[in-house]
């Protein structure tokens, strides 16, 4: 509120009627010349006025009562203050300089709203939030790629993985993911660009398929398209390219290593995917979904330019079914376990441990045979059946359909998953922790094979396992090949030959288990389940 107490007149001093005698003081003053007075009266009021203002101001910033009121007005735009006029003297003090900052720049157009200025600011920078959405807290450009490799017993190298932070622009019609980065560090080549092929499977005959990606390492915003859709979350661009009709590698070329790389994201995270396939991503959605709360891009299509503050080029993979500790692909110790418990969560499966038997609980144990209707068909299936029931199991036959969530369903209902080795054994990815996996292995030297791919990995998901490892007398090899044949005398010889034959010898038989022989690994099914 304006105050008028230094702007009235002075009454000057005298007597009021004559009677009364002049004060001493009006007798001194009456001595000073009326110009120098003058001066003097102005000076006062000036001085008076500046305390005024000083303990007004005081006031204002330490009372309790406008405290709250401070706060509020730091954090919201620019408003209008009250100022005190001041006559005659005009508003040329510093007070005055730092009401300049207070001016509504609704009332004075000259001057640029504070929100305005902060996003002209990230415009001109270009340097997105720690969520990738332009806010206020600027990464530090940084990229770090994993070129991974082959492990000791493991065949298949793994390709490079680039994890990224900063101002990241990807622009999918251009296949190319531009890094703002000035200083240009990075594992770039001499055009500043890094190129991966983001599959988690590194194959000669496959890889030329996949969408090749380019990082390009480029000095400033400018030199980068500009964002046509900026995003809270980091990114994850892969490829499901490969051998992706397979439920094998489904799992192990994509979805395990998506987990391993984003599942920590807790669904925050954009997926952008190339060799996109809509039934395969109509396929895994509940996989998907459980894995990113956003719809994932079609990278081949796309024609925006999304901008994030981090994210990931390719897949962090481990071995087949296999989930080992690792402090660059597996820096959070995850377990094939959590993988089990994940897509439990994910597909709604119920079951996290398998029947209490006995006579107690009434219940029996229920087992799932997994038919194969192509190769490497169990041909007496009804007599392995027979003997099961006859066990004391509830016994289910299906064949693993097109419908994953379905037949998850079955999976984890029951204890024990028998199947003849293939990518049905896949499934048991669903069992309840503790249930029983027994393996059918074909002729032709295939532990290996029977181990790494479906041995090992049920027992890191705390499955109980058993194996049965057919004769030669069991398999319809006998029927092609004479008992001489090195099919026979030396099976190794045809994994020598490299995978086209075992796929063509090896993974083409069926086979007729004897009774006598498989009936003693029903029987230890059972008891592993009775433990």
């Amino acid at each position: 509120m304006a105050s008028t107490a230094y702007t009235r007149p002075s009454k000057p001093p005298g007597p009021a009627g004559g009677e009364r005698r002049a004060p001493r003081l009006a007798k001194e003053l009456g001595r000073i010349e009326p110009k120098k007075l003058g001066i003097g009266l102005v000076a006062g009021c000036c001085l008076a006025l500046l305390t005024y203002l000083s303990f007004a101001r005081l006031f204002a910033i330490y009372s309790p009562v406008f405290d709250s009121t401070s706060l509020v007005m730091k954090n919201t735009s620019p408003a209008t203050t009250t100022t005190v006029p001041v006559e005659p003297l005009p508003q040329k003090s510093n007070d005055a300089e730092e009401d300049k900052d207070a001016t509504d720049p609704e009332a004075d157009p000259t001057i640029p709203d504070l929100a305005e200025q902060e996003l002209k600011k990230e415009q001109e920078t270009a340097k997105p939030s720690s969520g990738g959405g332009g806010g206020d807290a600027i990464i530090e450009a940084k990229i770090t790629c994993d070129e991974n490799g082959v492990d000791q017993g493991f065949p298949y190298a793994r390709p490079p993985v680039c994890e990224l932070a900063g101002d990241i622009r990807v622009s999918p019609k251009d296949k190319t993911m531009f890094f703002v980065n000035p200083t240009g560090a990075g594992p770039f080549d001499a055009n500043g660009e890094k190129k991966i092929r983001p599959f988690a499977r590194k194959d000669d005959f496959l890889l030329p398929g996949v969408v090749e990606v380019t990082i390009k390492s480029v000095s400033s915003p400018e030199a980068a398209p500009q964002c046509t859709r900026r995003h809270s979350v980091p990114v994850v661009v892969f490829s499901v390219a490969g051998y992706t009709d397979n439920f094998f590698h489904d799992n192990t070329d994509v979805l395990i290593p998506l987990f391993l790389t984003a599942s920590h994201l807790k669904g925050e995270v954009q997926l952008l995917i190339t060799n996109f396939k809509p039934w395969w991503v109509r396929k895994f959605t509940p996989v998907l979904r459980k894995l990113s709360n956003y719809e994932p891009i079609n990278f081949d299509k796309d024609g925006d330019v999304h901008c994030f503050g981090a994210g990931h080029l390719g897949l962090y993979r481990d071995r087949d079914l296999i989930i080992g500790p690792h402090p660059t692909r597996n820096p959070r110790n995850l377990t094939m376990v959590d993988y089990n418990r994940f897509l439990r969560r994910a597909f709604g499966l119920p079951r996290d441990a398998p029947a209490v038997l006995g006579e107690q609980t009434g219940a029996r144990p229920r087992m799932l045979i997994i038919e194969r209707k192509g190769t490497r068909k169990l041909l007496n299936l009804g007599e392995v059946r027979a003997e099961c029931e006859g066990l004391g199991f509830d016994v289910t036959v299906a064949e693993a359909g097109a419908d994953v969530r379905d037949f998850a369903g079955v999976v984890n209902s029951v204890d024990v998953l028998l199947a003849v080795h293939g990518a049905g054994l896949t499934n048991q990815i669903f069992l309840p922790t503790g249930a029983v996996l027994l393996q059918v292995v074909p002729w032709g030297k295939m532990d290996w094979m029977a181990t790494n791919f479906y041995g090992q990995p049920a027992r890191d998901m705390r499955l109980r396992y058993v194996e049965y490892y057919v004769s030669e007398e069991e398999t319809t090899l006998k029927d092609k090949y004479p008992r001489d044949h090195y099919v026979f005398k030396d099976p190794m010889a045809i994994h020598a030959q490299g995978w086209p034959a075992i796929a063509d010898i090896i993974m083409k038989q069926d086979v007729m288990v004897n009774m006598t022989r498989f009936r003693p690994y029903l029987r230890k099914a059972l008891d592993e389940l009775q433990e």
